[in-house]
């Protein structure tokens, strides 16, 4: 065989790229002289070519950020929000078989030989001008009502906690999805180069506790490692591993890491890894974030009436209320998405015990950062979302005591509030019936609240997809549909 005929056999498709003006190499090095290019606004190099077209917005969004407060247990919904009179005259009776309609229980209920209607000893009232039905148990929520948009129609697929976590998180039950954090920082990228576009805070309940909150949760999935939360702590170290070790300076680490980073592009002409790619945007991240994060953990210049406004708690770092404060400041900053997980939430049992604690120690702060952000100019462009991951049962699990009782979990139905640009002000939407067990209109599946927040965004959730494995994904599966009746 001649040297010709050789060569032209060996001549491979990645060699054709690497020599040409338009190949991948090419590409990369517009995303390396911009580093915010290195997120969604940069071409994928795993992608399709059809996917090139849905990178950024896909029409003028409402909000360019999002704080999730992520209540991990799911909070009773018919002992805060979803009023039900008319429950005092069942107390104690059967749950109807017509109003069960057969639906499935889990193994914690399944056994038990009744299902005796738990009503809510709590009072509830009307409040603001919506004259929205608020639980005694949220006195500083019932002070902003005509603020927030809520959903009481939500329902879900998912029975067990870990996949409806996983479910509302991710667009599926099954581990390994990418977060709702991920897609959005894939699809639009970071506003600010020296803090991630993905943050993630977590603060426990009281008493300990409750149900496990795993990193997957606000992981990438198959998206390029870079678009993953950031989980930040409580400490002295807000994020681990990002200091400098002793005795070496920032210069030392910053001429360390463009040697670094020479080699990493050298490795990527070879092999064309995008994940090189993404380990080059995370060092530069990380190096920028040596001195932006404690800024934005600095509380000392917080004047006294906001610690006032958020609640006492807020001086303790990784109390919840600490971290409203904090994903206040980090909205300051332009984060992208700041997801807020506070874990207690699940009771099974002693409801009447520990669900006024865990408001007590989240009511004041939910509150307080929504009327902080909006006296700051930031509620306009700003979207504040709170609710777990499904309902609590009207019926009691185990048996029902004058003083003690518990809700098991229920997937039917659940409450969800929203705040900021773009949502309408003061509406209640979605009825659940007079046992807040089945809704009765106007459902809001978890792909359809999916789908609106990224239409907020300014993204088509049809659009935004990745290809993997030979189909494309996206964040509401092959589901969803925009609520247009809860847009402003």
């Amino acid at each position: 065989m001649s040297h010709c005929h050789q060569y032209q056999s060996n001549y491979t498709r990645r060699d054709f790229l690497t020599k040409t003006s338009l190949g991948l190499g090419a590409v990369s090095l517009m995303g390396l002289l911009n580093p915010l290019k290195l997120t969604a606004n940069a071409p994928n190099l795993v992608g399709s070519e059809a996917f090139l077209e849905n990178l950024g917005p896909h029409f003028p969004p409402k909000v360019k950020r999002v704080i999730y407060l992520f209540q991990s247990g799911a909070p009773s919904q018919v002992d805060l929000f979803d009023y039900k009179p008319e429950l005092r005259r069942f107390h104690g009776e059967e749950l109807p078989n017509s109003v069960r309609q057969g639906q499935r229980l889990t193994g914690m209920s399944a056994g038990q030989a009744n299902l005796p209607i738990a009503a809510s000893p709590y009072t509830f009232q009307q409040y603001g001008q919506s004259g929205a039905w608020v639980s005694e148990l949220m006195p500083h929520t019932a002070k902003i009502v005509d603020e927030l948009c809520f959903v009481k129609s939500m329902y879900t697929e998912a029975i067990n906690h870990d996949p409806a976590v996983t479910f509302v998180q991710s667009g599926s039950q099954l581990p390994g999805r990418p977060s709702i954090g991920s897609w959005i920082s894939y699809g639009l990228g970071s506003l600010n180069k020296n803090l991630p576009a993905f943050c993630v805070l977590l603060s426990q309940g009281v008493g300990g506790g409750g149900q496990p909150l795993y990193n997957r949760l606000w992981g990438n999935g198959f998206l390029p490692s870079h678009h993953q939360g950031v989980q930040f702590r409580a400490g002295k170290d807000a994020i681990l591993y990002l200091g400098n070790p002793e005795g070496i300076s920032r210069v030392a680490r910053q001429n360390q890491l463009k040697h670094l980073q020479k080699m990493q592009e050298e490795q990527f002409e070879k092999l064309k890894d995008p994940e090189i790619l993404a380990k080059i945007a995370q060092y530069e991240m990380a190096f920028n974030m040596q001195t932006s994060v404690p800024e934005v953990m600095d509380l000392s210049n917080e004047p006294d009436y906001i610690f006032d406004m958020y609640g006492a708690d807020s001086k303790t770092p990784g109390t919840y209320a600490a971290n409203c404060l904090l994903a206040r400041r980090l909205i300051e900053k332009d984060v992208r998405f700041i997801q807020l997980y506070h874990r207690g939430w699940d009771h099974h049992n002693n409801l009447p015990g520990q669900l006024p604690k865990l408001c007590r120690q989240t009511d004041q702060a939910s509150a307080a950062l929504v009327k902080d952000l909006k006296q700051r100019g930031l509620l306009e462009d700003t979207l504040v979302v709170w609710g777990g991951e499904f309902g609590r049962t009207t019926y009691s699990q185990g048996k029902l005591k004058p003083n003690n009782f518990g809700r098991d979990h229920h997937p039917r139905c659940f409450t969800t509030w929203m705040a900021g640009g773009g949502i309408k002000k003061g509406l209640t939407y979605g009825q659940t019936d007079d046992f807040s067990y089945n809704i009765v209109s106007n459902p809001v599946h978890v792909h359809d609240f999916q789908a609106t927040m990224l239409h907020l965004l300014g993204m088509n959730h049809e659009n935004l997809t990745y290809k993997f494995q030979g189909r494309r994904f996206r964040l509401t599966d092959v589901h969803g549909t925009v609520v247009k009746d809860i847009l402003a």
